[in-house]
């Protein structure tokens, strides 16, 4: 599609962002589905909680944060959206494989195998989105895509906990991988990639993509991707490691049966994860609109927010003060992807975009789901000599720390990235 009239791009580019957000959604069901389903894998592999942090943290990481940069290097210089169809498809049909493996290793080899699909799916769409629609409106487009985080969370818990209740787990991954593949078509019919550039100074800033020795020059020379990589790293550790464990909290803490934890976690990431992701897109254009440095301020109040709220879900004496906790708690610490992805988009120029975006991505989630989701379980496995089943929750207790350390490392943002900011002269 080309640059038309302005009505014909905001027509084109809503169309284009609901497909991706429709792909993104089954992205999170795949990657999220383990929270729930590792209720019942645990009892009958009879894994550790080490075990299970391993296979739904590091299995996962490892070569969808490796894969990521070659992956984006080629969607800077290739058709994204065949990158992304082939993706979705790898992604899919690896989930469905999951429902026939037979022991730990298995389960952790098809896990992989989710993560080398889904390395192509996200830089791309965020390179996609950012050519559809024009800066003033990207932090917004890019928190509507990321609706497909609490949406698919939710969906995830939601199909994932019936269908293991009702059929088994193993026939939950498959019919959700399955579904999956189906989506594939639509991807690649109802997307036409619009060419690089076409809203940056009056569409002649595209260019041809740069080797990724250069790519690599220019972002370490910005500070400001550093402290968003990291900052955005330390908080995933949370929010990953929180959203894989908190469904066996509920059993332990709260004991709840796994249709119960389904509707109590799903709700909470579909509300309050909705309300976090879309009011900090919003927030994001406002205040970045007018200072580069309103783009890490959101996240850095809000996970200053999120730490003491989440704490007081954990410690809450029933389960109606912990849903309101943990939804107020899911929209404060989602509120930072509209933003910092916008900026990340902001401090390169547009042929080098899903590459950056793909570092950015490397960083984050190798931390924030290899590291995160491991250690809580790490934490926990030694904390039960001493804590019981209590264990799990002193483990998310502590990890709430990696919060204060993000909103550390945004606000130092906030004070540079006016600095780094990709400014382009007009056409």
């Amino acid at each position: 599609m080309q640059a038309g009239s302005g009505t014909a791009r905001t027509v084109g580019g809503n169309r284009v962002l609901a497909i991706l957000l429709l792909a993104y959604i089954f992205n999170f069901v795949d990657r999220q589905i383990l929270s729930i389903l590792q209720i019942p894998i645990k009892a009958e592999l009879g894994l550790s909680d080490g075990q299970i942090g391993l296979m739904g943290g590091l299995a996962f990481a490892l070569l969808y944060s490796g894969l990521g940069i070659p992956v984006a290097w080629l969607a800077d210089r290739k058709d994204r959206v065949t990158i992304i169809s082939v993706s979705l498809g790898v992604w899919s049909a690896f989930t469905a494989l999951c429902g026939t493996a037979q022991n730990f290793w298995q389960l952790f080899l098809c896990r992989m195998g989710v993560g080398v699909g889904e390395a192509g799916g996200v830089a791309p769409a965020y390179a996609l989105i950012s050519d559809y629609f024009p800066p003033e409106k990207r932090a917004r487009a890019l928190a509507i895509f990321s609706l497909g985080i609490p949406i698919g969370s939710a969906l995830g818990v939601f199909f994932g906990g019936w269908l293991a209740s009702n059929i088994d787990w193993r026939s939950a991954f498959m019919i959700v991988g399955l579904a999956g593949i189906a989506l594939v078509p639509l991807v690649l019919l109802g997307i036409r990639d619009p060419g690089r550039g076409r809203f940056d100074s009056g569409g002649k800033a595209g260019g041809e993509a740069p080797p990724f020795a250069t790519v690599a020059r220019t972002v370490a020379r910005k500070p400001s991707f550093w402290l968003l990589s990291f900052g955005a790293a330390c908080g995933s550790i949370v929010g990953y490691g929180l959203a894989f464990w908190l469904p066996p909290f509920l059993t332990r803490s709260f004991g709840l049966a796994l249709v119960d934890i389904s509707w109590f976690y799903g709700s909470v990431a579909l509300v309050g994860g909705m309300a976090g992701v879309w009011l900090g897109g919003w927030f994001g254009d406002k205040l970045g609109s007018i200072k580069p440095s309103g783009y890490p301020l959101i996240p850095a109040i809000c996970f200053l927010l999120a730490a003491p709220v989440y704490a007081a879900g954990i410690f809450a004496p029933s389960l109606p003060v912990a849903w309101v906790m943990f939804a107020i708690g899911t929209a404060l610490g989602l509120a930072w992807l509209g933003p910092v992805v916008a900026a990340v988009q902001h401090i390169v120029p547009p042929a080098m975009r899903a590459t950056a975006s793909a570092s950015f991505l490397l960083i984050n989630n190798l931390l924030g789901i290899g590291f995160g989701i491991y250690v809580l379980g790490f934490m926990s496995d030694r904390m039960t000599a001493t804590h019981g089943d209590e264990a799990l929750k002193y483990s998310m207790f502590y990890g709430l720390g990696f919060y204060l350390l993000s909103a550390t490392l945004y606000a130092l943002a906030a004070r540079r990235i006016g600095r780094d900011w990709h400014r382009v002269e007009a056409a």
